[in-house]
């Protein structure tokens, strides 16, 4: 059987239109040729001339306005894409140091292991700390943002290697600042009135400039007011956000092969916190309701706070009184230029009062009120005339549910009393989970509650690292850390962080007993939980 063949069908072929030539190139094409039939040499010979004349004026012309049009037209390209591969720059920059930084200590910590003696370990870690500083400084210096944040935690005494201190502690106030003409333009777009309406005298100098804001010092043309001006870095929120990103993972990465610690929910509620610091309306709020609630709760109030002014405050700028002072980490220069030793009598009083204003500053704001300032490093503390104490930058408040703050006096209670059980049951009252390999659990728990949550260091102990081969972190792991309770974790490692600055052994749980107890009071919850602390002891003297 055979299939019949098909002819293939061919589409007629359509008549191709004849092209369109715009009327503009016939207009080009055709007059000219027009025009030289119709001339004589001599007039064809003189407009020649006078195209030729004509043509560098045209060329000069193209080259001072269409030029400088494409030149802006690159150069606003360029932003734009510098702007798109600048968080991917950042972030790859991040992981080269980190990384570089984190390799580096496990190799030493790998040549560590075959040292023979211990002072051969010692200069080991003494050269890689150095090593260690220097890199660390470089990374936080040269990429700012977060990570100036980042050294005023880790340039701790108690906490860091003295290298990493002695590098880090000069970065609290050494942001890159943002130029006069761009601060002028923030202003004025925020209060919606020219600068020199508003100001009398500006100092172009910033007191001081930190990872999200500078600081100006300047009077107010209308009241001739002495104030201080805080006003937002343009494009740092963008930043900062990609940060804190980088910095969550790298904490992931840690407390699975290192850190027997929740790292990322601290690195989560540090990022609610910069959120809110990027609004400088919420923070003169939260200023004017510390500054009130410390001025109702006690005579004269322990920490001077600045007083805003009104009508003077946006997202991107606030302007609030000024304060003189010296700051807290000068104190030791301030004082032996007046003559006084830094290590005598004199100045450890004025050190002792300084810190006893400060820690009960913190105690009644975090015990009493539940909403405090949470970000005391030491570039946000002033000392005044008289020894007086000024507590600046607001950027960073945090106010903690009712359970969480009555569960937190219950711990502080436990610490000052040294009692280890009840520290144990206040540390499932708060939401703290823990794991352990100790034998003796409850003391190791007591004390892992005391490098957490407490000033004063173990006796023979200066630094509180979390990396060293004592801590508790390493019997006693802690898998689930409550978000709410990382700012006050934060601030008492940086009080701590002061109190071994001072040279000076202090309790902070000790101090705040008594805040802690009138609290439980008036909640009601004091009463039972002296019957549970009776029963306890009446079991201990039956099996104790």
């Amino acid at each position: 059987m055979t299939r019949g063949r098909r002819e293939p069908q061919i589409a007629p072929r359509l008549a191709s239109p004849r092209p369109q030539i715009p009327s503009v190139f016939i207009t080009i094409t055709v007059a000219p040729a027009a025009m030289t039939e119709a001339s004589n040499p001599d007039e064809l010979r003189q407009r020649e001339a006078t195209s030729s004349s004509r043509l560098p004026a045209a060329r000069s012309l193209a080259r001072e306005r269409v030029m400088p049009l494409a030149l802006a037209q690159l150069q606003d390209l360029g932003d734009r894409l510098s702007d798109r591969l600048r968080p991917w720059s950042r972030s790859a920059q991040f992981w080269v140091r980190a990384v570089d930084i984190y390799t580096s200590y496990k190799v030493c910590q790998l040549r560590a292991g075959f040292a023979k003696d211990e002072e051969e370990r010692e200069a080991m870690w003494e050269q890689q700390h150095e090593l260690g500083a220097q890199k660390m400084y470089s990374l936080c210096s040269e990429l700012g943002g977060f990570f100036l944040k980042a050294a005023q935690i880790l340039g701790k005494p108690d906490l860091a290697p003295t290298a990493w201190v002695k590098r880090l502690v000069t970065l609290c106030d050494k942001a890159p600042t943002t130029p006069i003409d761009v601060v002028r333009d923030v202003v004025e777009k925020q209060f919606g009135k020219s600068f020199d309406e508003i100001f009398g005298f500006f100092d172009v100098e910033p007191v001081g400039s930190a990872s999200i804001a500078q600081v100006h010092r300047a009077r107010l043309k209308l009241s001739n007011t002495d104030v201080a001006v805080k006003v937002q870095h343009p494009g740092a929120e963008k930043l900062m956000m990609v940060d804190i990103q980088n910095m969550q993972a790298f904490a992931l990465f840690l407390q699975k092969h290192d850190i027997n610690f929740d790292l990322f929910s601290t690195t989560k509620e540090m990022e609610k916190q910069i959120c809110y610091e990027f609004d400088f309306v919420r923070e003169a709020k939260a200023m004017e309701r510390i500054r009130e609630f410390l001025r109702l709760t006690n005579k004269k109030p322990p920490v001077i706070v600045p007083r805003v002014i009104p009508g003077m405050v946006s997202r991107e700028v606030l302007v609030m009184e000024f304060i003189e002072g010296t700051p807290i980490m000068n104190l030791g220069n301030e004082m032996a230029k007046r003559g006084i030793d830094p290590g005598g009598k004199i100045a450890t009083m004025a050190k002792q009062n300084i810190l006893r204003d400060l820690t009960l500053a913190y105690g009644q704001m975090i015990l009493k009120d539940g909403f405090f300032h949470a970000d005391p490093h030491p570039g946000n503390i002033l000392i005044c005339k008289n020894t007086e104490v000024a507590l600046l930058d607001y950027g960073q408040v945090k106010a903690m549910p009712e359970d969480l703050r009555l569960a937190y006096a219950n711990l502080v209670i436990a610490m000052a009393d040294d009692d280890c059980l009840r520290t144990k049951e206040s540390f499932r009252d708060i939401g703290i989970e823990t794991w352990s390999i100790a034998d003796n659990e409850l003391e190791e728990l007591f004390q892992l509650s005391l490098r957490m949550f407490d000033t004063r260091l173990p006796p023979g102990v200066t630094v509180m690292s979390p990396f060293s081969e004592d801590s508790s972190l390493n019997k006693i792991g802690v898998q689930s850390f409550p978000e709410e309770l990382f700012s006050v974790l934060r601030t008492i490692h940086l009080l701590r962080g002061l109190t071994v600055g001072m040279g000076l052994t202090f309790s902070c749980a000790q101090q705040w007993k008594p805040i802690a107890e009138e609290a439980l009071f008036k909640s009601g919850k004091l009463k039972a939980a002296r019957s549970r602390r009776s029963r306890r002891s009446f079991v201990r003297r039956l099996f104790c």
